[in-house]
């Protein structure tokens, strides 16, 4: 299987081909901001970013774009919301597929099971260990309440 880095180029180039310039210009904005990642890695002693690094960065891209989208549609610019929701669409494509809200409560349930929380000081461990086995396949924004309640907070 190849690595989610080796998928930009190849598709960023049959983009190219396809005519498809959205898509081109948000391959490229994500293969900037992976260039970034790599000299903070870089600079930080470690080596290339990995895979989760990379989920992790497509998922903040998401989040910022979710937040654009919002404030555009708000100040009645939907021409830029939708520019927006289509670099949200070429994102999403490089994630795994998404949980289920029944899949993150069984997983949040196992979690709680592994690291033995019994209290709301406990969460940490919790996210830690939902972080590491589902990166990228749940949104931890709404995971965090869902965690918490399930703690008794």
């Amino acid at each position: 299987m190849t690595s989610l880095r080796e998928r930009f180029m190849p598709d960023m180039k049959e983009a190219m081909k396809a005519g498809e310039k959205e898509k081109v210009a948000a391959i490229r904005l994500i293969i900037a901001a992976l260039k970034e990642k790599d000299i903070e890695a870089r600079g930080a002693g470690k080596g290339e970013a990995s895979d989760e690094d990379i989920l992790g960065l497509l998922q903040k891209m998401i989040k910022q774009r979710q937040e654009s989208i919002s404030i555009y549609e708000a100040n009645g610019r939907p021409e830029l919301a939708a520019g927006e929701k289509g670099e949200v669409e070429v994102i999403s494509s490089y994630l795994p597929k998404q949980m289920s809200d029944a899949e993150v409560k069984a997983a949040i349930d196992k979690a709680i099971a592994e690291t033995g929380a019994a209290a709301v000081k406990d969460m940490g461990k919790v996210i830690g260990v939902l972080r590491g086995a589902y990166a990228g396949q749940m949104d931890f924004g709404k995971v965090s309440p869902m965690v918490k309640a399930a703690l008794g907070g």
